[in-house]
């Protein structure tokens, strides 16, 4: 089947809904269709526990200069520093108007948005620690994909639910629409479409321990990419300190942000020797170093197997009734899968896979770009997490993640709508459009294939979390490289064995893997290519931040089994680049 709509919008989390939310105010009922493989209020972005950072000052002095600064120096100088500033600007507005449209934001006593600490954000250009991190107890996310959702309905946005990406349709440099996969029928659709965006969030599920849901498996980068279209700063991705030891599910910052500390075998708070002044509420990627440095140095605490060490996060200092009233999801979390009450005992904490930093590479407005000159696709947007705008460079701080959803989320939706308005369907062959796509699904369920996918899955999460983790060295890199090409061209022999059309959930996991297989090549070779340390990408064997020779954003085109490299330059017109110390 063939539907027409102004504009789509592919992914139903923060990013896609509130562009979502623009274009259908602008353009009227009916005219956007929202497109997600999820019901909308089960998007990842729900997951996201600890809070929207904005420069409020509600609860102490703050200026949305020092949270631009912020996420620069957080983002290790490789953030593009315009972004950095709309960023913290309109993240006031966004908080506002999301607190006007419904979203229900815990209180001071004197009935203001309250505010908590979160890693990375301070006051006076890095003095100290500053309340920035807007918050509903530990649920902020889902809270925002409620408010949201509750106002696209409002507006009579389409949403077709359960449908799921498998390609663009193009003419030139043109992009006219989306090919995709309904799970309830089995049969393929297009959506014919004056603008696309694609908001389908980020793709941690290529490692083996990761706070990601399942969902999270890169469908727009991939797509992307087959297209021919580059990924921009792919060796960046973040490790969070906080995952539950041996599952990965989050422990918010918030945690650390109330007062939690982190603490070794010893019952040392260990982060005094990594960040003196910000101490536990460092950046991201300096924790989790320096949780990984512990525990090598034998002072973390010893799990099942040398993979399942870990430390301690220390929460009972806040006392049962600040757990319970701030961070109710956590205190559950800990009692569902540890058996333990945070109030009374530590939590076991180890890094676990969180966060794309790169992704499609877009203008401010959203808009992909297709090299590193400025050029971009007519007609096709990215937004979210599979974006790249580039906003948090080589590091993302805690919060900021959220503000980017709602920032560029909302500024994409609205000049999409208003690209929308001023333009013409083109009059791409649909059927045409869908014939590569149609070739693939007949490949795998009638080819003579014998590899099982879940064996490559596993192989591919082993050898991400092993040789593209937290520290890299450029053999093993290399070594990755050359196993993720030999997974791929595994990939092609694979036959599903389900026939079913209808909720062929085997179909669809193979598809979703091999969105991941092709991001993992290229986050190894992008990492290989980086000779530096810095922000999430550390490197033994290239202690130090290069930025004379790698002061540039990477741009990488999947060329068949290999993969194609170049830059294109960061955005340094506010602040010079400084020794990041915390």
């Amino acid at each position: 089947m063939n539907y027409e709509f102004d504009t789509v919008i592919v992914g139903a989390g923060g990013a896609g809904l509130y562009a979502a939310l623009e274009a259908s105010r602008l353009h009227g009922a009916g005219r956007t269709a929202v497109v997600s493989k999820l019901y909308p209020i089960r998007s990842h972005t729900g997951a996201a526990q600890g809070g929207i950072g904005a420069a409020l000052g509600n609860v102490e002095e703050d200026k949305p200069e020092w949270h631009a600064f912020d996420t620069v120096k957080g983002g290790d100088y490789l953030t593009d520093q315009n972004a950095a500033i709309i960023l913290a600007e309109d993240a006031v507005r966004a908080v506002l108007e999301l607190e006007h449209r419904g979203l229900p934001f815990s209180r001071t006593p004197e009935g203001k948005i309250d505010q908590r600490r979160f890693g990375g954000h301070t006051r006076g250009f890095g003095e100290a620690p500053v309340c920035r991190s807007c918050y509903a107890a530990d649920r902020t996310g889902h809270m925002i994909l409620q408010t949201l959702y509750q106002q696209c309905i409002r507006n009579r946005a389409s949403f077709f639910d359960e449908f799921h990406l498998l390609d663009l349709l193009m003419d030139g440099n043109r992009c006219c629409g989306v090919v995709v996969l309904e799970l309830a029928t089995g049969q393929l659709h297009t959506f014919h479409s004056k603008a696309v965006l694609l908001a389908t969030g980020g793709f941690g599920r290529m490692f083996q321990i990761t706070s990601n849901a399942y969902a999270n498996t890169g469908d727009g980068p991939a797509v992307a990419a087959r297209r021919g279209l580059p990924l921009e700063d792919m060796e960046f991705f973040q490790f969070h300190p906080t995952g539950i030891r041996g599952m990965g599910i989050l422990i918010t910052e918030g945690v650390r942000g109330e007062g939690g500390v982190l603490r070794n075998r010893h019952g040392e708070r260990f982060m005094t020797r990594y960040a003196p002044t910000l101490l536990d509420l460092a950046p991201r990627d300096m924790v989790a170093r320096a949780i990984t440095l512990e525990i090598k140095a034998g002072n973390g605490i010893v799990g099942d197997k040398s993979v399942d060490d870990y430390v301690l996060l220390d929460a009972t200092g806040l006392g049962k009734a600040v757990i319970e009233e701030k961070l109710p999801d956590i205190a559950e979390f800990c009692r569902t899968y540890q058996n333990i009450d945070p109030a009374d005992t530590p939590i076991p904490v180890q890094p676990t896979a969180h966060y794309a930093m790169g992704g499609i590479p877009t203008d401010l407005d959203g808009r992909v770009l297709c090299d590193g000159a400025g050029g971009v696709i007519e007609g096709l947007y990215a937004a979210g997490e599979c974006a790249c705008v580039s906003v948090h460079g080589a590091n993302r701080l805690g919060t900021n993640s959220l503000v980017d959803l709602v920032v560029f989320g909302r500024r994409a939706g609205r000049h999409m709508a208003q690209f929308a308005a001023n333009a013409d369907l083109c009059s791409v062959n649909v059927s045409d459009g869908a014939a590569d796509v149609c070739a693939l699904l007949d490949q795998l369920k009638s080819g003579s294939g014998s590899v099982k996918p879940g064996t490559v899955r596993d192989r591919m999460r082993t050898v991400m979390m092993e040789k593209i983790g937290i520290y890299r060295t450029g053999s093993q890199m290399r070594e990755a490289v050359a196993e993720l090409q030999q997974l791929r061209d595994d990939f092609r022999h694979i036959r599903i064995e389900d026939p079913a059309a209808a909720y062929n959930t085997e179909l669809v996991e193979v598809l979703e893997l091999r969105n991941l297989l092709d991001l993992a090549l290229i986050t190894a070779a992008c990492a290989d290519w980086r000779e530096e340390t810095r922000g999430a990408h550390a490197r033994d064997d290239f202690p130090e931040r290069d930025d004379e020779a790698f002061l540039n954003h990477s741009l990488a085109w999947l060329n068949g089994r290999d993969v194609r490299l170049g830059t294109r330059p960061v955005d340094l017109s506010r602040w010079e680049p400084k020794p990041r110390v915390y």
